[in-house]
Formats: C-alpha cells, sequence, structure tokens
C-alpha cells in the first residue's frame, strides 16, 4: 500500500526504552514517542522493531505477551499480520514490527509485521541489545 511506503523505518528498541519513552503528539504512522537511548540523547519513533521470547497468547484477546532482557511488553493484533500467528507459541524467540500503542505501565505494540527467529535464537538473542544500541548511535 502507498501508506506503507511512506512509513519511516521501524527503529530497533529495548521494551525498557519503551517503558520510559513519552509521548509527542502523532505522526502518519500513529502516535509519537520520544524514546531515550543514552543520557543526553533523544529519538522521535512511531514505528518499532522489537524481539523477544513468548510467554504466553492470547488469541480471544488478539494479543501476546512477550519478554526481552529488559522485560515484557505487549504484542496486539495478531490475527491481522500475515504468518503472524505460527510464530506464536510458547517460548519462540520472534521480532515484531509494528506501531506503538502505549508505554504504560507496559509497553503495548500493535504489530505490522512478525517473524519466527527460533531457529537461531541464541545468536539473535546474544547479538540484539548490541544491534540496538548501534542503530541508536547511528540515528541520534
Amino acid at each position: 500500500s502507498s501508506l506503507g511506503q511512506m512509513r519511516p523505518p521501524p527503529i530497533k528498541v529495548l521494551s525498557s526504552q519503551l517503558r520510559t519513552a513519552e509521548k509527542r503528539g502523532a505522526t502518519d504512522s500513529g502516535n509519537a514517542y520520544l524514546v531515550r537511548p543514552g543520557t543526553a540523547r533523544s529519538l522521535l519513533v512511531s514505528l518499532v522493531w522489537i524481539q523477544g521470547t513468548v510467554l504466553e497468547v492470547q488469541l480471544d484477546r488478539n494479543t501476546a505477551l512477550l519478554m526481552d532482557e529488559t522485560g515484557t511488553f505487549a504484542v496486539q493484533g495478531i490475527d491481522s499480520v500475515p504468518r503472524g500467528k505460527p510464530c506464536l507459541s510458547r517460548g519462540k524467540y520472534v521480532m515484531v514490527m509494528g506501531v506503538i500503542q502505549a508505554v504504560s505501565p507496559e509497553p503495548v505494540v500493535r504489530a505490522v509485521k512478525m517473524a519466527d527467529l527460533s531457529e537461531l535464537a541464541a545468536l539473535h538473542r546474544r547479538m540484539w541489545k548490541l544491534e540496538v544500541e548501534e542503530l541508536q548511535q547511528v540515528l541520534s
């Protein structure tokens, strides 16, 4: 869709960074939040890329609970993501690209895309925090 093509690329984040983000109005792709990767720097973010292990899936609520190394976060709209549900079983390591819906009391992301990274989960888990830090340093 043309809307999808106009979206800025997703920003890689950790759930702890979403938890401390501040709402800053709206953009074309949803609400904008100020994420602080470092002490003096900040990034305006609406579309995020976040990774974690599936803790719980609530199909009746169209929601999943995931955990990264910094905390838990909820993913909404799992029904509307192509190939989203197959990667959502307990213990799988997945990436979620989505729009920030809320940051408190727990981060909530509405999924746009999901992928199962379980096959190389140990590698993805080890690299993820470094990837997030590197991208945020480049952008801020």
